[in-house]
């Protein structure tokens, strides 16, 4: 079908449209529009971020493991309060 069919053919069924399902039609076009200035986001790599994922479980559980003597000291010193 070529771009001059489709544009008649899309004109000819905006004549029959209500002046509600004309605005509905007039807002896709803007997204449309907008759709395509939108930059496409970048494909993720899985495996890159199952490393990040790794390292920061790590990371958190050496953190949580280093607070845990204080942690239990301060609990202690409040129960003997």
């Amino acid at each position: 079908m070529s771009a001059a069919s489709v544009k008649e053919q899309v004109a000819r069924a905006l004549d029959t449209l209500s002046e509600a399902e004309l605005q509905q039609v007039a807002e896709y076009v803007a997204f449309l529009r907008f759709r395509t200035r939108v930059t496409p986001l970048a494909l993720v790599d899985e495996a890159h971020l199952v490393t990040l994922y790794a390292e920061g479980a790590d990371e958190d559980r050496a953190l949580a493991e280093a607070g845990m003597d204080s942690y239990r000291d301060q609990l202690h010193l409040e129960d003997t309060q």
